[in-house]
């Protein structure tokens, strides 16, 4: 039971992880120092994606699940958020698209982030 509830929790925390890899960057937009958290975050979830790595996250997830009884619940957890981060049907080329997505997404607000930073030093030197 408790190495379940752990089990969730890891899977909470992972699914929060792959949101904030995905649309950190608009928390950035708002809090500018949040980029020496998300940057690293957002690499290495393109990376995971881009390189085909597995996640440990996954592996602590799944050695909680083996040890504390084996298979899936039908839990909301399970029911909702494990379709989202484990689809079935995830191909390589899928992978690649969603690594792909990270970058060009978080390029785009970084690069807002960048031209902001710019013409406000433009506009001081005027």
């Amino acid at each position: 039971m408790l190495k379940t509830l752990l089990a969730d929790m890891v899977v909470l925390l992972h699914f929060a992880f792959i949101l904030f890899v995905i649309f950190g960057g608009l928390l950035v937009l708002r809090w500018k120092m949040l980029a020496w958290i998300h940057l690293p975050a957002a690499v290495w979830g393109a990376m995971v994606e881009l390189a085909g790595w597995f996640c440990p996250l996954t592996s602590l997830e799944n050695a909680l699940r083996h040890a504390g009884g084996g298979g899936y619940s039908t839990g909301f957890i399970e029911h909702y958020l494990m379709p989202i981060i484990y689809p079935s049907g995830l191909t390589r080329s899928i992978q690649i698209l969603l690594g792909v997505s990270v970058v060009l997404i978080n390029a785009a607000i970084y690069g807002i982030l960048y031209m902001k930073g710019k013409r406000r030093k433009d506009w001081k030197r005027a």
